[in-house]
């Protein structure tokens, strides 16, 4: 163990979790997730949730915390995993469900529920938005008026490849961090 993540607002409000050190693995800080949760503030109550690189869990234990129904962490590094399920235990929430897998096989199935949040926060420097976005779209994994949460690396150009559907709600960079949110219209 080397660090800790805090839980910045809802029924766990102050709450720390352990966080694993490994390469690519990067919480998002409290600053940017005050600001995307403030954001999210009016649809997040009763919402189905998508984190799809989990990693410590941030922004999917927070959305938990703070009144999702449903939050789904999908992480494939099986240490990391494990401790995201350490996590849950602790909180002893019954509304999260972890998956120790890749991602993008995952998403590659057809859609088993449809999601009204989705997380995109991967590793840096790996490339995998572009294939999200397109796996998320191509197998209905989105609700109609889904919203879609990207954090990247302040150089990558995320509206490069966003579906014509998906409407740019608010954007911040803090430090070297872009995050975007996304709302998907229907078509």
């Amino acid at each position: 163990m080397s660090g800790a993540i805090r839980i910045i607002g809802g029924k766990w409000r102050g709450r720390k979790l352990s966080v694993l050190d490994k390469p690519g693995l990067r919480p998002t800080t409290d600053r940017v997730k005050e600001t995307l949760f403030n954001w999210l503030m009016p649809v997040l109550h009763n919402s189905i949730c998508l984190d799809c690189f989990s990693g410590s869990g941030s922004l999917g234990f927070e959305a938990a915390s703070r009144g999702a129904t449903s939050v789904t962490l999908l992480e494939k590094d099986k240490q990391v995993a494990q401790q995201l399920a350490k996590n849950k235990q602790l909180l002893a929430s019954n509304v999260i469900s972890i998956f120790q897998t890749d991602t993008l096989i995952w998403l590659s199935k057809a859609a088993l529920t449809q999601f009204d949040i989705v997380f995109i926060d991967p590793p840096f420097h790996h490339s995998l938005v572009a294939q999200t976005v397109n796996q998320l779209e191509e197998h209905n994994w989105l609700k109609p008026s889904a919203y879609i949460y990207i954090e990247t690396e302040i150089e990558h150009n995320v509206m490069a490849y966003i579906p014509t559907n998906w409407r740019l709600h608010r954007e911040k960079t803090a430090g070297q961090v872009h995050s975007h949110l996304f709302i998907r219209e229907s078509i």
